[in-house]
């Protein structure tokens, strides 16, 4: 904690971090849903409850932040100022979370595609990797 910060004040600051409807989540399902592909949110009875599920293609996309999912990007290398002992292994067990629930998702014969919150800046670019990962959109009458 810093100096002038309380137990308290970090307690309601960090309950603050929301896992479901994140900003760039959000990015990413507009951006989904304007290609005109359709999808389910956090499918529960798969591993790692992806993000958005797109059950007649069986592939999955998971929304990372950076940070918290340590990314080796400029924002996902940052050390923490206080409790890095702590940080560095809750980073470290996400990583080694998010490695199995892909790799499950595999098993089960599912294409996993990870975004990357760094990868919001260049909308030309995660909407090329989305077209690529789903295919061609559905034709709508």
């Amino acid at each position: 904690m810093t100096e002038n910060e309380t137990k308290e004040h970090r307690s309601w600051t960090m309950s603050r971090v929301k896992s479901k409807d994140t900003a760039p989540e959000m990015v990413v399902r507009r951006l989904v849903h304007s290609l005109g592909y359709r999808y389910r949110l956090h499918g529960a009875a798969l591993p790692g409850k992806p993000d958005l599920v797109f059950a007649g293609r069986r592939k999955v996309i998971f929304v990372h932040g950076c940070y918290w999912h340590g990314h080796d990007c400029k924002r996902g290398a940052r050390i923490p100022a206080t409790r890095q002992d702590y940080w560095l292994k809750k980073i470290g067990r996400n990583r080694e979370r998010d490695a199995v629930n892909v790799s499950s998702l595999e098993q089960l014969g599912w294409d996993v595609l990870v975004v990357w919150e760094c990868e919001m800046k260049d909308r030309v670019a995660l909407t090329d990797q989305l077209k690529a990962f789903l295919g061609e959109p559905p034709q709508t009458a």
